[in-house]
């Protein structure tokens, strides 16, 4: 018997000292992204790519020396530049697909900063993929995109 289907939301706020513009350029450029988008020190980097544009796809394949892969595959559908981000994507834990999640970023500004707001809502198959670890984890991302961002 399968998993039963948990669904769930969150949503996580960060503020920046740089602009929506700097913030936005860090989801949309490819060589940006790769420097803070990649999950703990401790994984190590498979395949990744980057097409943004609505209708675009992104991968990434990553986990730690000799443990879980983990792969994401996303769609965007919606691009306001500067503005918003959404997208749709999938988590496969070592090829078997564990979740399914609606993704929105909002960028606003704040005076000459940035107030990024992260809303996900998902589906999750798997007892290993629930929601407080993809909080915890898209917590961490947004860490690091900021101390990315306020260290450039």
């Amino acid at each position: 018997m399968s998993s039963p289907l948990t669904h769930a939301s969150f949503t996580i706020e960060r503020k920046l000292s740089v602009p929506p513009s700097r913030v936005f350029h860090a989801f949309s450029d490819y060589e940006t992204k790769k420097k803070w988008f990649g999950g703990p020190a401790e994984w190590v980097q498979g395949e990744s790519s980057l097409d943004f544009r609505v209708g675009g796809r992104e991968t990434g394949v990553g986990g730690p020396e000799g443990g879980f892969v983990s792969t994401m595959h996303a769609v965007y559908h919606d691009i306001v530049q500067d503005e918003r981000i959404v997208y749709t994507y999938e988590m496969l834990l070592n090829g078997e697909r564990s979740s399914v999640s609606l993704c929105t970023l909002e960028l606003d500004a704040d005076g000459q900063g940035t107030i990024l707001t992260l809303t996900e809502q998902g589906v999750y198959f798997t007892e290993e993929d629930q929601v407080a670890g993809r909080k915890e984890g898209t917590e961490g991302l947004m860490d690091a995109l900021v101390t990315y961002l306020e260290g450039h």
